[in-house]
């Protein structure tokens, strides 16, 4: 079996449009208790979503089933929407972010590049509306971490203008 579609039978990243919204399954997780009639299987979706125009949140949902799991999570992320400056097609500086012991660091990248990043990372990229950066990611590697660490140096971002207001200068 090629691995193009394992990935695609275990949900990563998976896409959708959903009215105006980008939904994206990073990572779906399967977790197994041990009863008495065998093994009961739960499963935990991480869904990115964006409005690929500078929103972008992050759901996590836990079900039974797998689709009820990602609705769980799509609902979630629809709650935790945050507001991005974009400068054009990438991000207006460099910035860093962390969450627990994910590292995330995102520059900004010229015309024509690409997103340049693993599958957690691209996904938030993706869904916010990022189509030049590049991005590199130290310590863990688990997904929710890295979504987690991504959003947090996506809301560090400031436009250029807040930048010469706040300094009292003209940047050029």
């Amino acid at each position: 079996m090629a691995t193009g579609s394992r990935n695609k039978r275990r949900g990563e990243s998976k896409e959708k449009r959903s009215g105006e919204l980008i939904e994206k399954v990073v990572k779906i997780k399967r977790c197994a208790a041990v009863v008495k009639g065998g093994r009961r299987f739960s499963f935990a979706a991480l869904v990115v979503l964006g409005d690929g125009k500078g929103k972008v949140g992050w759901g996590y949902g836990k079900a039974n089933e797998v689709p009820p799991s990602v609705e769980k999570a799509v609902k979630e992320g629809t709650r935790n929407m945050v507001k991005i400056p974009l400068d054009e097609a990438t991000i207006p500086h460099l910035v860093k972010g962390r969450f627990g012991a994910a590292q995330v660091v995102l520059v900004p990248a010229t015309p024509g590049t690409g997103v340049i990043a693993g599958a957690a990372v691209r996904a938030v990229c993706e869904a916010a509306g990022i189509h030049d950066i590049l991005t590199k990611s130290f310590g863990s590697n688990n997904p929710v971490t890295l979504v987690k660490a991504t959003i947090a140096a996506l809301e560090q971002l400031r436009p250029k203008i807040d930048v010469e207001r706040l300094r009292g200068v003209t940047l050029s």
